[in-house]
């Protein structure tokens, strides 16, 4: 789950204004061809998958469709096998699309050491895999972390991401201080359900996966009633909680036993370690305080996920959103829709990723 920073019952513009004193954080969130098998359509553009070296390692990416690139970057905890629908979707509609097992997840290089984990480190990756498929530039597509780290690669690399989708995690400049610093100033380092992973040793919080995934995906949802859902300042509605149910109605159940699967055999240190680095990520950015986003971007967020909720109480205005996203095409709240947008509206999501993409063609 992502993790940025503001203060619940504010206004947006204060709430905002102390997200911008922090660097942004994010992350909920292999592929395998047991799960391609479960998920293909018959009549679908063929799935391909790489194996990349990129930066010294070894990453696994799918692809599927030809025509202008659209890069596809999962949070914690997951996999590239996320995307499936939206890259079908996309493949479909004449793109080519392509999804990330990100560093640390599924069968992509994990180093153990977190400093290995900032978001050059993750940039780096991104554009290696540009280069490693012959790509001269991509849409950039995120969710939770991924969305994170793919909006840093908008600010990094604007030569190789010309556009950009973030999911589940608003836009907020570099400012002053470190998130997980601005956090603990404000009263929140034993609230914040992030300080706690980011403890040596967490890793045994998420043992084992069978219950974990299952848990993560239920609990962040719309799927619990109301009083039930995960907030990310309340110790006592964590998402770790045991689920009621093995799966929630909305989840692929070959998808979810992807999903534990691969994290049965490659741990939560490489998905942790992504909250353990950002304070060497804020360190290593300061040319890039309050640095605004120019390329043309659109914002999709679920009305029932705590953690948008926290970081804006009320649902911000385009004005507000544009201050550092002057090209923000829109955004797009999803009532009755959690953490999980790209699985709990999926049809709704591919809707919106094909019309701002047809947009930026028609541009």
């Amino acid at each position: 789950m992502s993790s940025m920073s503001c203060k619940p019952g504010a206004p947006f513009s204060r709430a905002r204004r102390a997200v911008l004193l922090a660097s942004s954080v994010a992350g909920l969130g292999v592929a395998a061809p047991a799960m391609a098998a479960a998920v293909q359509r018959p009549d679908a553009p063929p799935l391909r998958r790489h194996r990349l070296s990129i930066n010294g390692g070894s990453f696994h990416v799918i692809e599927q469709g030809n025509g202008p690139a659209v890069l596809f970057c999962h949070g914690f905890p997951d996999t590239a096998e996320t995307w499936r629908s939206q890259m079908r979707a996309v493949a479909e509609a004449g793109y080519r699309a392509l999804a990330i097992d990100m560093r640390g997840f599924g069968e992509s290089f994990a180093p153990p050491d977190a400093s290995q984990y900032t978001s050059l480190h993750i940039v780096g990756d991104l554009v290696g895999a540009l280069d490693s498929l012959k790509i001269d530039r991509a849409v950039i597509v995120g969710h939770d972390w991924g969305a994170d780290h793919a909006q840093r690669a908008a600010l990094l690399r604007p030569d190789r991401f010309h556009a950009l989708v973030s999911i589940s995690i608003p836009y907020a400049p570099r400012g002053d201080v470190d998130t997980w610093s601005d956090l603990r100033n404000r009263g929140l380092g034993e609230r914040y359900y992030a300080l706690d992973w980011i403890k040596p040793g967490r890793e045994t919080l998420f043992a084992p996966a069978s219950q974990s995934i299952p848990a993560i995906l239920y609990w962040p949802s719309a799927s619990p009633p109301p009083g039930q859902r995960w907030d990310p300042i309340d110790p006592a509605r964590g998402m770790l909680r045991p689920a009621p149910v093995a799966a929630p109605p909305w989840a692929d159940p070959a998808y979810v036993r992807h999903t534990v699967r691969a994290f049965e055999k490659s741990g939560f240190r490489g998905g942790l370690n992504y909250y353990r680095a950002l304070p060497l990520s804020f360190d290593l950015m300061p040319a890039f305080k309050q640095a605004v986003i120019r390329q043309p971007s659109l914002y999709v967020w679920g009305a029932a996920d705590g953690l948008c909720r926290f970081f804006h109480p009320t649902t911000p205005s385009l004005e507000e959103l544009r201050r550092f996203q002057p090209r923000l095409v829109k955004q797009v709240r999803l009532e009755d829709v959690g953490h999980w947008v790209q699985h709990e509206a999926a049809q709704r999501l591919n809707e919106e990723l094909i019309g701002f993409l047809k947009g930026l063609d028609a541009g």
